[in-house]
């Protein structure tokens, strides 16, 4: 019998559907830094991209931040989203249900975000079982996407080589990362009208697409 596919999930935007809050608390702490900031901003311009790459572009556009107040800024609006994501955060919808019946495969959480939000979201929302330790922090590993090397160093963790790997992301720096590392990229692309998936990736418009479009990776896969 041929070894499951190992599948690479992001985690904002992905499992969980944490980027409104994200987008909604960078515009609360941002703006009081003197770095304006909406959530809409968030949404069309910075999804997925690492937050000290957003303040640092910010920064050319409206002055420089010491990195003392620099530093002070990222704590804040840690500690906000912490709260924000306890009280708040829900699953992407049908994620759960294609968790479920993807029972089988080996799984791993891969995201820009630091190792204690990852922690903070899959135990809000429930979803910690599926992933145990197997949570891969660029602030951990010190590589972000769009370099694939985050996707990289996550697969031969979990002891599978690239083209055994799936990486299902919804953030174009995450679809380029797993294209650029040599995996099959599935494309959860939320907002159709406002997003094309790249040449070389999957794409579905909803979670519960997720076993299916794995289904015909892996008929491929063993063709």
């Amino acid at each position: 019998m041929t070894t499951p596919l190992c599948l690479l999930f992001d985690s904002d935007g992905t499992l969980v559907d944490s980027e409104i809050l994200l987008a909604e608390v960078m515009a609360e702490v941002l703006p009081r830094f003197g770095l304006p900031f909406t959530p809409h901003q968030y949404m069309q311009e910075f999804r997925g991209v690492r937050f000290l790459t957003i303040v640092l572009t910010l920064e050319q556009r409206f002055g420089p931040l010491d990195d003392a107040r620099r530093g002070h800024l990222e704590q804040e609006m840690r500690h906000l989203m912490e709260h924000r994501m306890r009280a708040e955060l829900v699953p992407i919808a049908g994620m759960a249900e294609a968790l479920a019946a993807l029972e089988a495969h080996p799984k791993a959480v891969v995201s820009n975000g630091p190792e204690a939000k990852i922690r903070c979201a899959m135990h809000s929302v429930g979803f910690s079982h599926h992933f145990g330790e197997r949570l891969f922090s660029a602030y951990t590993l010190k590589v972000w996407k769009p370099d694939p090397g985050l996707f990289l160093q996550a697969a031969a963790s979990m002891g599978y080589p690239p083209a055994r790997c799936v990486v299902i992301d919804d953030a174009a720096v995450g679809v380029a990362a797993g294209l650029e590392a040599g995996m099959q990229v599935i494309h959860l692309n939320r907002f159709p009208d406002a997003e094309a998936t790249p040449v070389g990736a999957s794409a579905i418009h909803h979670a519960s697409e997720l076993p299916a479009a794995l289904a015909r990776l892996e008929a491929v896969a063993t063709a």
